[in-house]
């Protein structure tokens, strides 16, 4: 019998699209950088797109220590 050498098609990987507070701008790929957090108030978030981590040698928060 025959195999089958026909490559698996690529998985569909979801990427984050929002704010890049780097560039100011929307971008694709963008990763959680900084949670601020606040006593009394709402706090906030603070995403990075690639181009940016990489400029300024910025670590999403999940890869923090």
């Amino acid at each position: 019998m025959p195999e089958n050498r026909t490559p698996a098609p690529a998985q569909h990987t979801p990427t984050a699209y929002g704010w890049c507070s780097w560039h100011q701008g929307y971008s694709g790929g963008v990763r959680l950088i900084q949670v601020v957090e606040q006593g009394s108030g709402p706090g906030g978030h603070v995403f990075a797109c690639a181009s940016c981590r990489e400029l300024h040698g910025l670590v999403p928060f999940a890869d923090q220590p």
